[in-house]
């Protein structure tokens, strides 16, 4: 017990204590706000892994689309219904209910 009271009496512990909470609750670098960075930073990483993902993807449909001619025509038949003179595009478009 005796201890205890010198702790308490003791300016260096209060001082330390102080520099702790301050540290914890009132810096601008609190332990909340680096818990919001460290959510903010694996947020970050994974957009990144997906739009390294979909740039890879990207580049890929690109080297086949200036490689290959009939690649071409078929990008461009099914994404922008582009058609021949002599040919009629029937889009087919299922319902949802359909899909289940």
């Amino acid at each position: 017990m005796k201890r205890l009271i010198d702790l308490f009496k003791n300016k260096y512990f209060w001082v330390s204590m102080s520099f702790i909470v301050w540290m914890i609750f009132f810096d601008k670098n609190d332990l909340f706000s680096q818990y919001q960075y460290h959510q903010q930073l694996s947020k970050l990483k994974q957009e990144r892994d997906f739009y390294a993902k979909e740039t890879a993807k990207v580049n890929k449909d690109l080297d086949e689309l200036t490689s290959n001619p009939a690649k071409l025509e078929k990008f461009a038949r099914e994404k922008y219904l582009m058609k021949k003179e002599n040919e009629d595009v029937y889009v087919i478009v299922k319902d949802k209910k359909d899909n289940d």
